[in-house]
């Protein structure tokens, strides 16, 4: 039973990472670019017919951009990922076949050639890797790459561009047909879950994104960007615990507020979730009441609100949802916190008295007690990284590692750097990655214990530290420590 029950954990484990994994190439596509989407939404937003100050000239820029400038970008990184410059380059002409091939802005099209092309150009380079003359290097590689390409462009004008045009067309109508029977708001039922673990960038990147601006291009606002950003659910958990919490889950929640309300980073709240898993019943009921609430008023975005700051979605905001958009954030809110106080209350006396006082690293702690692993960093660091001769490996290059490696993982990054300069530490640099980008030379990696496998496998050789609250963890100090003995270890060599 036992063996049956690990097996079953390893596998659900396992899909969980490969989900990740493919949900964080999806959204790796488009993260480096919200830039973009951010520029052409506030273009769109000033200077088409409809905007705050309408311009005819300027305008002329919209169409371009969303058909052009934003799928050819998608595609350009894209193939970055799988192949570097020469993959980028390639991509970007296949691309082209999509773009022109169809109506409506190949955004899909894009997240599907853009890759396709590249691993097709690093499999022709690879039959002829070390054949080549001397000085022929240039020709072969420029021609190949032309060639490929021109015949990739063909293929998706005449092949893939259809058949993505099809499936759009199906997305969108399967969208419209929630809308219309008012059944979109049961979307939060996979969405909410699915942010906690660490999906949240996948689901909003990888799949309301593209759908979200085709029909920005059509109706001029979408509320599918508001189905993932929306910060309500979370700001309603985090103020549950403000007032119905206990130990360091209630002290830190006020804090965790300002970074998850105003500076768009949801991520932060994710581990108060996973402390107790049936508030993701609020997070659920409050997503639905966001979604219902933009349903009833018709209301949407302009471009993806990424962070999902207030402030980003207040600029994203249509001029004529307003009132909707501010309700949908304040109503679910609402909901999501007045679930959570129930919850929180209600198991308040349970939790005291099995000497549950909501510290965030509490439950992992246990778990791994029960495990018979310790969760201490020293006794988790003091054997790690030793070289063939016995003396500990130096740890000069710390890198914290995130799905997007912006967020979560740069405020962590941020914690520590504060605590490593108090400490009087020199030589020590803190930087914060996606995991995505880790390449095997950080000396030690700091991560959210969900992504832990993921960020293992990119970086084997690394030592490595799990978290579950990248602002509140204890064992950043004990981080600190081990550097501050292996800094006096080598001062006394």
């Amino acid at each position: 039973m036992t063996t049956t029950s690990t097996g079953t954990q390893n596998k659900s484990g396992g899909a969980r990472v490969h989900v990740q994994r493919f949900g964080t190439f999806l959204s790796g596509m488009i993260m480096p670019n919200i830039a973009a989407f951010i520029a052409w939404g506030l273009i769109t937003a000033f200077f088409i017919p409809t905007g705050w100050t309408p311009n005819e000239t300027v305008a002329k820029m919209v169409g371009p951009m969303i058909v052009y400038l934003l799928p050819l970008l998608i595609a350009n990184t894209g193939g970055r990922m799988v192949y570097g410059i020469r993959g980028g380059v390639i991509a970007t002409i296949a691309t082209m076949g999509v773009i022109v091939g169809s109506e409506i802005p190949m955004f899909i099209g894009a997240m599907l050639v853009g890759p396709l092309s590249a691993y097709l150009l690093k499999k022709l380079d690879s039959l002829w890797a070390g054949k080549i003359k001397p000085g022929f290097e240039m020709l072969v590689d420029n021609f190949s790459a032309g060639i490929l390409g021109g015949i990739l462009a063909l293929g998706a004008f005449f092949g893939i561009a259809p058949v993505v045009t099809g499936f759009s067309s199906v997305l969108e109508s399967g969208v419209n047909w929630l809308v219309a029977n008012n059944l979109l708001p049961l979307a939060s039922i996979l969405v909410e879950p699915g942010k906690v673990l660490f999906l949240n960038n996948a689901i909003n990147h990888g799949v309301f994104t593209p759908i979200g601006v085709q029909q920005v291009s059509e109706s001029g606002k979408s509320l599918l960007f508001l189905i993932e950003a929306n910060p309500g659910p979370g700001l309603g958990i985090l103020l549950a615990y403000s007032f119905f919490g206990l130990g360091l889950a209630r002290a830190s929640a006020p804090g965790a507020i300002i970074i998850h309300f105003l500076g768009g980073i949801h991520e932060i709240y994710f581990p108060y979730v996973l402390m107790k898993p049936i508030l993701i019943l609020a997070a659920i009921g409050g997503g639905m009441t966001g979604v219902a609430t933009n349903v009833a008023f018709q209301t949407g975005l302009r471009a993806p609100a990424s962070p999902g700051s207030i402030f980003a979605v207040l600029i994203q905001t249509a001029s004529d949802s307003y009132v909707g958009v501010i309700l949908s954030v304040i109503l679910s809110a609402t909901v999501s916190f007045l679930i959570a106080a129930v919850i929180l209350r209600s198991s308040r006396k349970r939790d005291i008295a099995n000497g549950l006082d909501g510290d965030l690293t509490g439950a992992v702690a246990k778990t791994e007690a029960m495990k018979g692993k310790s969760s201490s960093v020293l006794g988790g660091l003091a054997g790690a990284g030793t070289t063939a001769t016995g003396t500990s490996r130096p740890v000069k290059n710390i890198v914290f590692a995130c799905d997007a490696g912006m967020g979560s993982s740069a405020m962590g990054a941020s914690v520590l750097r504060n605590k490593i300069k108090k400490a009087g530490l020199e030589g020590i640099t803190v930087v914060n990655q996606a995991i995505a980008n880790l390449d095997g030379t950080a000396d030690l990696v700091i991560t959210h214990q969900d992504l832990a496998a993921r960020a293992q496998a990119k970086s084997p050789d690394s030592i490595f530290v799990s978290v579950d609250n990248f602002m509140n963890s204890p064992k950043y100090d004990e981080v600190v420590t081990l550097l501050q003995s292996r800094a006096t270890e080598e001062a006394t060599r």
